[in-house]
């Protein structure tokens, strides 16, 4: 049996939360995350100073079970697939207590969560995910249940919430802590609007609630027996067939609504074949040996995010824009699609980008005898080069007239 000293239902957590080591590594966190300010308009580089300066007034709220949050800002930013998406941007003050609070709390949480979420988790990832699906219809599992939760981060039961951390979090100095952290007003527009559901996205504490919260769904779904991949709120369940597809749609649906009082986009939501849809910006082949590719979704916003930085890039020099800008882009975004099996996507992804920059050099040689120049020195016949920017008859002529 444990103790009552290592026993995390029964240690007093609100001391942990404030010891030194729990705090420099919190703090390091959100200092190597950096992010925006929060209402107050301390950046990061302010926060130690400002914890120098007021660590032992804060740590003293804490211990009594007094501090109270900031209200967040509150953000909109538009989602993949239209909308916008809430985001709610705490102080840095209070992003280095909710990481605090996440690296205590996580620790009696993870290791109950199930093997089938892989979302905001240590050593799991979308990647992971991705594979799980795959291997899910090549088990025969061809048709999947498409659920979309409506605004989930906006929608979160506090009450329950809350009941389901208090059956391991036993301190209650830590459940008001989070309680308020949860209830904290939302800046819009310069007016503070009050919380009683949802649990914005945006600080270091709110992915873990969220696995929290739909840990519930998981369990559920394991006890029916069932092959599903959940990341955060993206949820695939994986069947036989279609009339199978309908009836766990219907099921689940009832569940999500009547027991964690969340709502179903149903709109959003399908029973289709998984290369009928996109799952984390993936999709399948139809194929007997299913091949994972890029949807052509995500296909669309990469060129929509790449038109959009070449709109800055007007009169930049071109070597720096690639280096700076191009670059650290196209990197993180193949890295991430790097588990597709067919990599024909980047080789016309290669093919258009290289047609963005040529366009964009186009546009900045300008004048017609700036254009022949360019050509010429880039090793182009000078036939050819005159063709590709015609002169004017007043402009042609001297070394550079076409010959005849």
């Amino acid at each position: 049996t444990r103790t009552e000293e290592t026993n995390p239902e029964t240690t007093k957590l609100i001391e942990r939360l404030v010891e030194r080591g729990t705090m420099r590594e919190a703090y390091a966190r959100v200092v190597g995350n950096k992010g925006a300010a929060g209402v107050d308009k301390m950046t990061v580089e302010a926060l130690k100073p400002w914890l120098q300066a007021h660590w032992v007034e804060v740590k003293g709220r804490l211990l009594r079970g007094t501090y109270r949050p900031e209200v967040v800002r509150g953000v909109e930013i538009p989602k993949p697939n239209g909308g916008k998406r809430q985001l709610g941007i705490p102080t840095v003050v209070d992003r280095f207590i909710q990481q605090a609070l996440h690296q205590i709390l996580s620790p009696i949480f993870e290791p109950e969560f199930s093997a089938n979420s892989y979302g905001f988790r240590p050593g799991r990832g979308a990647h992971d995910a991705i594979r799980k699906a795959k291997e899910y219809q090549l088990a025969g599992k061809r048709w999947v249940v498409d659920i979309d939760l409506a605004k989930f981060f906006d929608e979160v039961n506090h009450d329950l919430l809350m009941a389901r951390i208090a059956k391991k979090v036993r301190d209650k100095k830590v459940l008001r802590l989070i309680r308020r952290y949860l209830q904290a007003g939302i800046m819009k527009d310069g007016v503070v609007w009050d919380r009683d559901k949802g649990t914005p996205q945006g600080g270091p504490l709110s992915p873990l609630l969220s696995n929290i919260m739909l840990d519930a769904l998981d369990k559920e779904l394991e006890k029916r027996g069932l092959s599903f991949c959940r990341y955060a709120d993206d949820c695939n369940i994986y069947v036989g067939s279609e009339r199978a597809g309908m009836r766990v749609m219907e099921s689940i649906t009832r569940f999500i609504e009547g027991t964690l009082k969340l709502k179903v986009n149903r709109e959003k939501s399908a029973v289709a074949r998984p290369w009928e849809r996109k799952y984390l910006g993936y999709s399948f082949t139809n194929e007997r040996k299913v091949r994972i590719q890029v949807s052509a979704s995500s296909i669309e916003r990469f060129k929509e995010k790449v038109k959009a930085l070449f709109r800055g890039a007007h009169g930049r020099n071109l070597g720096r824009f690639i280096r700076e800008t191009i670059n650290p882009f196209v990197r993180g975004w193949i890295q991430y699609y790097s588990l597709a099996d067919t990599k024909q996507f980047a080789e016309e992804l290669d093919g258009w980008l290289r047609r963005k920059l040529r366009c964009n050099l186009w546009r900045q040689w300008k004048r017609p005898w700036t254009r022949l120049k360019r050509l010429m020195e880039r090793g182009l016949p000078e036939e050819t080069a005159v063709r590709s920017a015609p002169l004017t008859s007043a402009a042609r002529g001297g070394t550079l007239a076409p010959s005849t």
